[in-house]
């Protein structure tokens, strides 16, 4: 009996220990950018008229955005290799950090300032690639680093 309660008691030990062993220990990860990725599909015989919109103001909003520092990177992916119901070309963003509503507001009235364009405008010139550009969807990641 003695040797079943020494047991016991061992075993109440070692399970109160192991989280404190588990939490001393140090996740092997560390976060890195946020990523967004747009899900883009486009109607046949209209790749050109995108790949123009993409090359002339999607680009210069992108570069103006990573100059100001609030993007990292970003780039366009195509799909090779497209199945029915999956997007021609994914947008990739990558940023640190969201900005406040003050941030937010700063950074399109800045945008707009450097586009040269109005919100009323961007609407237009969007409704317009909406005949032949239909977004698919939208996705909002983590990247992950390894701890050095």
């Amino acid at each position: 009996m003695k040797s079943l309660r020494f047991a016991a008691m061992a075993a109440v030990a070692l399970a109160c220990a192991a989280p404190a062993a588990v939490s001393a220990q140090q996740v092997p990860v560390v976060p890195g950018d946020y990523v967004t990725v747009s899900m883009i599909s486009v109607d046949d015989g209209h790749d050109l008229d995108y790949i123009n919109h993409l090359a002339g103001m999607w680009r210069k909003g992108q570069d103006f955005a990573v100059k100001q520092g609030w993007i990292t990177s970003y780039e366009i992916l195509s799909n090779e290799f497209r199945r029915p119901g999956e997007p021609d070309y994914y947008l990739i963003t990558r940023f640190t950090k969201f900005g406040d509503p003050a941030e937010e507001q700063k950074r399109e009235d800045a945008y707009n300032a450097y586009m040269a364009t109005t919100n009323a405008q961007m609407e237009a010139a969007s409704a317009d690639r909406a005949k032949y550009r239909h977004q698919m969807g939208s996705q909002l990641l983590r990247s992950w680093k390894w701890r050095n």
